[in-house]
């Protein structure tokens, strides 16, 4: 009888690690590899900040797209499902005001890590990120959406946005995002 409750009280284990544990470990994975590559480039934590609603605009960044390859590359174009066009988008400090303008492609060159950050993120030097035109929904914290990349040589790339709120130390000059 004693050997039968050991039997037993491994079942449970067992049990409940397949029930629990395995997929906690796939969900678990799933966040911490939030990203991708396409040829030599990493695209690490694509996301969107939350938008309110009758807001038509909202902005796309990235932790980092990495060129790790001895030749440069660029992002040309993005598009989505979620809004009619993307746009490509430079950020500069003027004094106190932050500046943006519509740029033909962001520059990716060898063996480099862009930043496509919001917020305080921005260096003085400038930062980038993808302009949502003409949203169809607003964007909700925890939705995903996906949005296909162009670049000149890695080629066409499809990648998972997560749409979250910024946490405080990245939130910067009044908010998430100036639009």
């Amino acid at each position: 009888r004693f050997g039968q409750c050991d039997v037993a009280a491994q079942m449970t284990r067992r049990q409940l690690f397949l029930c629990v544990g395995v997929p906690w470990l796939l969900w678990a994975g799933s966040v911490l590899a939030h990203g991708t590559r396409a040829g030599d480039l990493t695209i690490d934590h694509p996301y969107a900040v939350p938008t309110l609603a009758g807001v038509s605009t909202g902005a796309l960044y990235f932790r980092a797209i990495t060129n790790n390859g001895n030749e440069p590359d660029h992002l040309l174009s993005a598009r989505t499902k979620v809004a009619d066009s993307v746009d490509l988008h430079h950020m500069q400090m003027d004094g106190n005001v932050m500046r943006m303008r519509a740029v033909a492609a962001i520059d990716l060159p060898a063996r480099t890590e862009v930043r496509l950050r919001h917020g305080s993120a921005v260096s003085a030097a400038g930062g980038y990120h993808l302009m949502l035109n003409g949203l169809k929904a607003p964007l909700k914290d925890g939705d995903r959406f996906a949005v296909v990349l162009q670049f000149r040589r890695a080629g066409e790339r499809e990648v998972m946005v997560w749409v979250q709120t910024p946490k405080a130390r990245d939130v910067g000059h009044g908010g998430a995002h100036p639009h």
